[in-house]
């Protein structure tokens, strides 16, 4: 139960990259993704900014080798879950006890609302082929069976935090010794009746998203998948010599404020505790953190009370601190995965990653996000953010070493 669990590898696909390498150009050349809809058709296309992932779902079936007409939720994640496969050099898949654990929120919704776009005009209209993987585990599911996966999988959907509570948990499978690897993150594609909820709530920017800004005034939805791949101490030391772990993921915790549906508590109870948690876990003190990921999706109340807990836990000294859906968007149920990558491969490559479009410091907190891409630097310990509707807030820390 005590054994380590190490990040392999790891795979991204979103808005400012098709893989890793591209998004990591993204945050070097200081390029965001937010543009106007290309594939999602909205009334709102010219409205609301958002950040697609730059390729159809032709071009994904093609990368991929699944059927075009699946969901594009599918496709994003298989993409992803590719590559964070192939960057650990573990070889055949099949040679391995593997679980899947994979997040999402929105499922095939994106199918089934052009099922019923059709349906609605003439009920002898549309194609049952759209429907029939509507609920979030089918997406899991085709995915698992597009790659050989068989022996653990399971789909996690809390919200914004779906994706960090889908590692925390394949961490407790393999500490359990009920697989021997697991590849765990999340995926989201962008539809209607995400949108439109987001823009019921008053919390879209119709402008690029400014996360931790004084001026913010909402967040820009994107689209996209990340996963790592986990492993055992047993595993790890089976590794080749060219593709040794990233870092660990040393600890992990999850809690909840039940203060609102939307809504984090002013006071940022939930995120407190999470941070706290995963700190306790990993064995290590606050000021030991040396970089955090914020979810920091840019709305007033996320902002405020992430910033606040920040500040109560961390205060007087604060590590560097980021939100990579200035970049991004906010990837719903994709985000914890995606930003996990990018929280590892920090870790291993010391790499801080620019907060976009930052002009003016929040009044109310006593920090400021970094606006500056740097690399090479010395970081030990790296703590990754995510929290979601309903006050179900998580949080994950990255290490370099076995040793805190």
């Amino acid at each position: 139960m005590n054994s380590n669990v190490w990040i392999a590898g790891g795979g991204v696909i979103c808005g400012i990259g098709n893989n890793l390498p591209e998004c990591l150009e993204a945050f070097k050349r200081m390029e965001p993704g937010m543009a106007h809809m290309e594939y999602l058709h909205s009334v709102h296309r010219h409205t609301f900014p958002v950040v697609e992932v730059k390729a159809s779902n032709a071009t994904l079936a093609e990368w991929t080798g699944m059927p075009e007409h699946i969901s594009r939720t599918a496709l994003l994640s298989c993409v992803a879950a590719q590559e964070a496969w192939n960057s650990t050099g573990l070889g055949d898949i099949s040679q391995y006890r593997v679980g899947f654990i994979s997040a999402n929120t929105v499922g095939g919704m994106d199918k089934t609302e052009d099922f019923f776009a059709d349906y609605l005009q003439d009920t002898s209209k549309g194609h049952l082929n759209q429907v029939v993987h509507h609920e979030c585990g089918a997406i899991t599911e085709l995915v698992a069976d597009a790659m050989g996966i068989r022996h653990h999988i399971s789909t996690i959907s809390t919200a914004c935090s779906s994706s960090a509570n889908a590692l925390m948990y394949g961490a407790r499978l393999l500490k359990n010794n009920m697989v021997d690897v697991v590849i765990a993150g999340g995926t989201d594609a962008l539809t209607r009746f995400t949108l439109n909820g987001f823009n019921t709530l008053m919390i879209l920017d119709p402008a690029a998203s400014r996360p931790f800004d004084d001026t913010r005034t909402g967040l820009n939805l994107g689209e996209g998948a990340g996963y790592v791949v986990l492993v055992s101490d047993a595993l790890a030391a089976e590794l080749p010599a060219t593709r040794q772990p990233w870092c660990r993921l040393s600890g992990y915790a999850n809690a909840n404020d039940a203060y609102h549906q939307t809504a984090s508590s002013p006071d940022g109870t939930g995120n407190f505790l999470a941070m706290q948690g995963a700190l306790e876990m990993s064995g290590i003190k606050p000021e030991d953190i040396d970089y955090i990921n914020l979810h920091g999706t840019g709305t007033q109340n996320n902002d405020a009370a992430e910033g606040a807990a920040i500040a109560r836990l961390f205060a007087p000294e604060y590590p560097p601190v980021s939100s990579t859906k200035s970049f991004t968007g906010h990837t719903l149920g994709a985000s914890g995965g995606i930003e996990a990558v990018f929280s590892a491969w920090s870790v291993k490559e010391g790499i801080i990653y620019p907060n976009a479009n930052f002009h003016k410091q929040m009044k109310e907190l006593p920090f400021a996000p970094v606006t500056k891409f740097t690399a090479g630097q010395e970081l030990k310990h790296v703590m990754s953010n995510s929290f979601g509707f309903g006050g179900n807030c998580s949080s994950l820390v990255f290490s370099k070493n076995a040793q805190s």
